[in-house]
């Protein structure tokens, strides 16, 4: 059967005509308006078009254009419907390709002839060749359709990819700016996702990524765009934008912003995913810039978006931030800290200090932590909280620690040369360097080169480091024992503080993080922490170091609990080599230890 497309605006004309055809066993489609008889000729390609000349928004003439050129519906034949007989009129029409008029309102026989009179003419011209031609337009415009989807939409999530997201930007763009609207660019970033790649594996990772793909997506309103922009980032740009701040609104900062989509959307990251049975836990960072007052096009309001995602990460991830300047000079001034490490470890910029750690029982030296100090040229010295996370991140904390530990070791040999007392000395160790395969082997060769003895080296781990592999951990520093290193466990109490690791780990100290120190014993809490700690390692045959002391009631407080030894500006700072070989030499020792307190 014949399909035939009719495309009017009065219903009531519309109506009728699909009644007339239907009667003569013709496939009636109707259309009210002029885009949408044009989007049903594209896509089921009628066999003859019935169409108003006067229509609002897109009248005939419109649809005829649009009909025409696309190879498609090209040759279909054409047949205006008009109230208006005048030549100039149908003169206008046949120029432009109509293949027939009817002028209302006309004769059920006049309808059916003229459409027989067409369909035969058509017939008669085009044939098989028409179909043919037809089949094969159909056939280009599902291939286009293909390679449309390959181009514009990412293959593991359907989701529209960067450059789509990028087309779709400037059209909300345009509307908001008619509007005087504010348009919220979010960028999401999976935390640690590398990690879980990694133990799960990439089929597996992909299902993940398919899952957060489908949570984003119920998120979102109708008019708001999600894409996925790389392995682990999405992007949305929210099409419901929001009026404009006035000049009477406060400045938006991350203090006084709030985007409740945000929060949203990292609560229902947050939610378990399901992975064969096993539950997998994910957080993200997000950062939102905005149009107009973060950038005009979408490249800067991407990269800004990026940049204040980014210091969500740094903050420890699991929030949303908003971009500000601060943050993008902070990020710059990273980048060219990360420059000045880098050639700061080429320089010999770095120098190691020594904080003493003194016996409660005796008030003399006897260890001393190892601390890392850079002494820039131009800036001075930095302090580590500020160059030490950047090394981590980067991995230049692996040469910087290193570093650290060859250039005690070799101070502690020295001193023992020069006839001084013997102490031991204590070297953090960072994650990415406890987790090198041939830690133990690098370490015992560089004591071996040095001539040291390993007892006079102490190793300091974080619970950080413990909780990452428990079975390796633990056989690595039995390993460590076995070459004769101490090991300590240093901040106990502000990680995980778990009583089986006390138990499990081969330590030898265990030392009080300076937060439960301060304020004791005035502070009934840290009082009571500080004691059960003292008590719990002295159960284990741990000794204890309590760091942070700066006070004569600290210190008492920790004599009158047996606390092992201490560590702290009460006694001294972190001080140069040349600094800590005159106490030594000098025997310096603690001038008031409430003995009668132990």
């Amino acid at each position: 059967m014949k399909k035939i497309l009719v495309i009017e605006d009065e219903e009531l004309v519309r109506n009728n005509i699909l009644e007339i055809l239907d009667t003569v066993d013709f496939v009636a489609i109707g259309a009210p308006n002029g885009h949408l008889g044009v989007q049903l000729a594209q896509q089921q390609v009628p066999d003859l078009i019935l169409c108003d000349v006067m229509m609002p928004e897109l009248d005939g003439y419109g649809v005829l254009s649009a009909v025409r050129n696309n190879p498609a519906t090209a040759t279909i034949p054409f047949i205006f419907l008009t109230a208006k007989g005048e030549k100039t009129d149908i003169r206008e029409g046949m120029n432009q390709g109509a293949d027939d008029y009817l002028t209302k309102p006309f004769r059920r026989k006049e309808l059916l002839g003229a459409i027989e009179a067409r369909l035969a003419k058509h017939a008669a011209m085009y044939g098989g060749y028409a179909r043919e031609k037809n089949r094969l337009m159909a056939s280009l415009q599902q291939v286009e359709a293909q390679l449309n989807t390959a181009i514009h939409y990412d293959g593991l999530t359907q989701l529209p990819n960067q450059l789509l997201l990028r087309e779709q930007f400037y059209q909300i763009r345009d509307r908001a700016a008619a509007k005087n609207q504010t348009i919220p660019i979010l960028v999401i970033g999976l935390d640690r996702f590398s990690r879980i790649n990694k133990t799960v594996g990439p089929g597996d990772a992909d299902r993940l990524l398919q899952q957060v793909a489908e949570r984003l997506l119920q998120c979102l309103g109708e008019t708001d765009i999600v894409a996925r922009l790389n392995a682990d980032r999405f992007g949305i740009i929210l099409g419901s934008a929001t009026p404009k701040p006035t000049q009477s609104d406060r400045p938006l900062s991350p203090e006084n912003s709030s985007l409740p989509l945000a929060q949203t959307l990292l609560e229902t990251i947050a939610q378990p995913f399901r992975l064969d049975g096993h539950e997998i836990f994910l957080t993200a960072s997000i950062g939102i810039s905005r149009y107009p007052q973060d950038g005009d096009g979408i490249d800067p309001l991407m990269k800004n978006a990026n940049v204040a995602m980014s210091h969500a990460k740094q903050l420890g991830g699991n929030q949303y931030q908003f971009y500000t300047r601060e943050i993008e000079t902070s990020q710059l001034e990273d980048l060219i800290l990360e420059a000045n490490l880098r050639y700061g470890l080429e320089r010999s910029e770095f120098v190691v200090y020594y904080q003493p750690v003194v016996s409660l029982e005796t008030g003399k030296i006897v260890s001393a932590e190892a601390l890392v100090r850079w002494q820039h040229p131009e800036k001075g010295l930095i302090s580590p909280g500020k160059f030490i996370p950047l090394a981590e991140e980067t991995g230049l904390i692996m040469p910087l620690g290193e570093l650290v530990l060859r250039t005690a070791c070799e101070q502690v040999r020295r001193w023992q040369s020069a006839g001084l007392p013997s102490v031991r000395i204590a070297v953090n160790l960072s994650l990415r360097q406890f987790n090198l395969p041939d830690f133990s082997q690098n370490l015992a060769r560089i004591v071996r080169e040095i001539d040291l003895d390993p007892r006079w080296l102490e190793l300091e781990l974080t619970e950080t480091i413990l909780v990452q592999n428990v079975a390796e951990t633990i056989e690595k520093l039995k390993k460590l024992k076995a070459l004769g290193f101490s090991i300590s466990l240093d901040d106990f109490g502000t990680g995980y503080s778990s009583l089986s690791y006390l138990q499990q780990f081969p330590f030898d100290t265990l030392k009080i993080d300076r937060c439960f120190v301060q304020n004791i014993p005035r502070n009934s809490t840290n009082t009571a922490l500080t004691n059960a700690i003292i008590q719990m390692a002295h159960c284990l045959n741990l000794k204890v170091i309590a760091e942070g002391v700066e006070t004569e009631p600290e210190l008492a407080y920790l004599c009158e609990k047996n606390c092992d030894k201490m560590q702290g500006y009460l006694f001294s700072r972190p001080v140069s080599a040349a600094e800590f070989e005159a106490m030594l030499a000098n025997g310096d020792r603690m001038a008031v230890i409430p003995v009668q307190s132990r």
